[in-house]
């Protein structure tokens, strides 16, 4: 005697299997797409990076700067490096400020926030930021003569 036994399958029409390897293969490209991409832009900034090094420019000696070049570049790819962005870039102006005792706060949050003159560079070892804050003059003291000031050595 024949015995046919039936399987249990689950048919699925070949339209979505299709599909869901497009989408597949789709993301997997986009994936190596943005890799290669990333992995370019890597490669651009490192090499600025080292001719900003040879130039001198960057204020630090040749084996230093190449150094943290190649350190930059493999933070960059392991995507730990980033730009950020201007908020992120106040928020840490203003955190600088924080650590100020309180009455200072104010004339360092008017510094970083407004100044009236910024001169040098990051890359040449600091920038000073200077703000011009004009203060009222104190009144002299009635109750103190002029005349009890002590005399100018000579």
């Amino acid at each position: 005697m024949n015995t046919v036994h039936k399987m249990n399958a689950v048919q699925v029409p070949l339209k979505r299997v299709s599909a869901i390897l497009c989408v597949a293969g789709m993301t997997w490209a986009t994936g190596a797409a943005y890799a290669a991409d990333t992995s370019a832009t890597s490669q651009a900034q490192h090499q600025q990076d080292v001719a900003t090094c040879k130039s001198g420019a960057s204020g630090q000696p040749l084996e230093t700067c190449l150094r943290e070049a190649a350190a930059a570049r493999q933070e960059r790819d392991r995507q730990n490096l980033s730009a950020e962005s201007p908020e992120q870039l106040r928020q840490n102006e203003l955190a600088r400020c924080n650590r100020l005792p309180e009455s200072q706060r104010a004339t360092c949050v008017a510094k970083m926030t407004s100044p009236t003159n910024v001169q040098g560079s990051v890359q040449g070892g600091g920038v000073l930021r200077k703000k011009e804050i004009q203060v009222p003059a104190t009144p002299a003291n009635p109750a103190t003569p002029a005349s009890t000031a002590p005399a100018p050595a000579r």
